[in-house]
């Protein structure tokens, strides 16, 4: 077999104008039940999909589902588990926490149409209602030049799109989950009083590149913790990269503003060294942020997910 990014969910290329993000968890009253409720939900997905997309042919709708460790145990309990599938348990720097919350089923749709969002969710739900239940859906939105909430370009450090599949699609190091990636998804709210009290001189050293152009500044310009700096992680001497997406979400007249964090990559624990770096690294993201949420779940390829709908894995 050999990587191919075209037997992939949506997950190396295209953030979105128009992007929820919703998690679900199983409510485990009868196993079989819900395993077969999966099945025919995985299926009917898929055929939505198909349909949504010839609908509105110019909505470049971009979707992936994914599950998270609980629920690939409780779903699939004889199949065999991508190897760095496990449960996200909280992690802890000095001074901040990355919290572990609820989630067993992760979707993540994006359409330059937000009609086409709606409909793509109301039609999952009427597969979905009866045995999960809703733990968090965020709407996301573009932001002007594709900047986060915090003015800044974002995804400036991401790989070209050109090179981007092989950083987030497992490869032969796991051929049974060939073409599919692990996710964490992160839910983000920033107290923007306090970082719009900061001079445009500080948030720039405070990320760690120029506001307007988005040049990198030099090493010795920056805070010690800006957060391009924080957020890196070496492997072996080898930089790292991982696919990111993330979007601003808003309910301006609440103060409920913050990002939505969701990176995509071939090896989970790249990610996860970047967040632990930015925990002991005090990441300066951090000082001015609650982080309300966090989960990993493995995104099937889409012949896996032909398995899944075919009762091939339990």
């Amino acid at each position: 077999m050999v990587m191919n990014p075209s037997k992939a969910q949506d997950v190396w290329k295209d953030a979105g104008e128009h992007v929820q993000f919703t998690v679900l968890e199983l409510n485990r009253k009868d196993q079989a039940k819900e395993q077969e409720a999966i099945q025919e939900f995985v299926d009917r997905y898929q055929a939505i999909i198909r349909s949504l997309r010839i609908r509105d042919n110019g909505g470049n709708l971009k979707t992936s589902l994914g599950f998270s460790s609980d629920a690939w145990d409780y779903l699939f309990p004889n199949a065999p588990k991508p190897k760095e599938l496990e449960p996200y348990q909280t992690l802890s720097g000095e001074k901040y926490t990355m919290p572990a919350t609820k989630g067993d089923l992760f979707l993540h749709i994006r359409a330059n149409d937000e009609a086409v969002v709606y409909e793509l969710l109301r039609q999952c739900r009427l597969f979905l209602k009866d045995f999960t239940t809703v733990v968090d859906e965020t709407r996301g939105f573009r932001y002007f030049e594709g900047r986060a909430i915090i003015g800044f370009i974002d995804g400036t450090e991401a790989p070209q799109v050109e090179d981007a599949a092989h950083y987030a699609i497992i490869g032969d190091e796991d051929p049974f989950f060939e073409n599919g990636s692990y996710a964490f998804a992160q839910k983000w709210r920033h107290h923007m009083d306090i970082w719009n009290q900061l001079t445009t001189e500080d948030q720039e050293k405070a990320v760690g590149r120029k506001k307007f152009s988005d040049l990198e500044l030099e090493d010795h310009e920056k805070f010690a913790n800006a957060h391009n700096v924080a957020s890196q992680a070496t492997i072996n001497g080898v930089e790292q990269k991982i696919v990111r997406m993330n979007v601003p979400y808003s309910d301006p007249v609440a103060g409920n503003t913050g990002t939505y964090f969701i990176g995509y990559s071939r090896y989970w624990k790249v990610t996860k060294t970047m967040l632990e770096n930015m925990l002991k690294k005090n990441d300066y993201l951090l000082s001015f942020s609650d982080i309300l949420s966090g989960q990993l779940f493995f995104i099937p390829s889409r012949p896996l997910l032909d398995k899944i709908a075919d009762g091939e894995l339990n």
